[in-house]
């Protein structure tokens, strides 16, 4: 497919307007989610969902007990007032939605959504010591059995902050509890879970740091793509695109359908400004595209093996039988939480001393002024 002049022209100004006005990843994560909470419903008076979420920060942590519940019908609505980024609420494949609870107040503290493992991921590469055979259905069969990913760790605010949230909901997705309910759902036998930080460089440190032997940080990962535009730019330029396929989506089915849609669109861009010899524009939108890129930091990676010693081998069809390492009663959750209380703790009893302990919820539907790099 290849556009007139006028209408390359006009997709390439579209991008190139979008990505100029943006230098930082955090400006980028607060842009599309303002605009995506335009669209949130707006609650009656006295029937928010405020009451939903842990707000008692007297509460010291050794006090506080946890239960993790399959998510209800209030899941992606809770979370999206929590998260700093985007939630896509249909996901494909193989996906479970937690909510964990403190018992005692019988309140929110956070939000886990575990689901299939990105394909290509080079710490995982090299930890394997080969890239993944796709061709090869049984190992992929082996690896999808074994292998989950932690797509969502959003602990509430300001929860996360006062008590390390962050740290208690990844040390929950190492969980034995956690496992069997993702292995009895979908007939699996986890021995592995990754993750990755929310960002890489624009951060010195991840809540992910510290945790062995729950998760250990296997290095960064590749970013070669622009960011995704936000949903109200991505629908106008979709529809554009539309008109101009005779009324066909440009990409119809399959995963990842935002993405590939977009990519499919920039190259469209590209090869008709080539086409109508738009040398000089070209060459701006490809820097502007190629700048945008660096928006997608290398993000940090992190693994758990559930106290399993051969993990690696049991994905790489060398063994069908999984061996218990010293560590494996580490992951129960009675064992977790009373390793996350020691840590927070010392942080809520820091923060008591330092007057610094913070008490406003931070929901996205009162507040866009939240500090999303925490």
């Amino acid at each position: 497919m290849i556009l007139d002049r006028e209408d390359a022209v006009y997709s390439a100004n579209f991008f190139i307007d979008y990505f100029s006005n943006i230098e930082r990843i955090d400006e980028y994560f607060r842009r599309v989610k303002i605009e995506r909470m335009k669209s949130f419903p707006t609650a009656l008076p006295g029937m928010g969902m405020r009451d939903y979420f842990f707000s008692d920060f007297d509460i010291h942590p050794s006090e506080m007990s946890f239960s993790v519940r399959e998510s209800d019908l209030l899941y992606d609505d809770l979370l999206d007032l929590t998260a700093s980024h985007v939630v896509e609420r249909s996901v494909p494949g193989r996906t479970i939605k937690l909510t964990v609870y403190e018992t005692n107040t019988n309140a929110v503290v956070g939000f886990i959504r575990l689901g299939s493992c990105v394909i290509n991921s080079r710490p995982r590469n090299e930890w394997l010591g080969k890239p993944l055979d796709t061709t090869n259905m049984q190992a992929m069969q082996r690896f999808n059995q074994a292998s989950v990913m932690g797509h969502i760790i959003v602990p509430a605010q300001p929860f996360g902050f006062n008590y390390l949230g962050g740290k208690l909901l990844a040390g929950i997705c190492t969980s034995h509890e956690v496992r069997e309910l993702f292995n009895k759902k979908y007939d699996s036998n986890l021995c592995h879970f990754e993750t990755t930080s929310l960002y890489g460089s624009s951060k010195a440190s991840s809540q992910y740091d510290g945790m062995k032997p729950f998760l250990r940080f296997k290095g960064l990962t590749d970013s070669d793509f622009a960011p995704l535009l936000s949903d109200d730019y991505f629908k106008t330029l979709k529809a554009f695109f539309k008109r101009k396929n005779n009324g066909k989506d440009l990409i119809e089915q399959g995963s990842s359908l935002k993405l590939k849609t977009q990519n499919m669109m920039l190259g469209i861009t590209k090869a008709s400004l080539k086409e109508h010899g738009e040398t000089e524009i070209l060459a701006t939108f490809t820097r502007v595209m190629n700048e945008s890129k660096d928006l997608n930091e290398h993000k940090r990676v992190f693994f758990s093996n559930y106290g399993f010693e051969n993990s690696k081998e049991y994905i790489l069809g060398e063994t069908d039988e999984l061996k218990k390492a010293e560590t494996f009663d580490r992951h129960y959750q009675k064992n977790i939480v009373e390793w996350w209380q020691k840590l927070a703790s010392k942080r809520y009893e820091k923060l008591k001393a330092e007057d610094r302990v913070r008490r406003e919820l931070e929901l996205w539907n009162e507040n866009t002024n939240i500090d999303i790099i925490r």
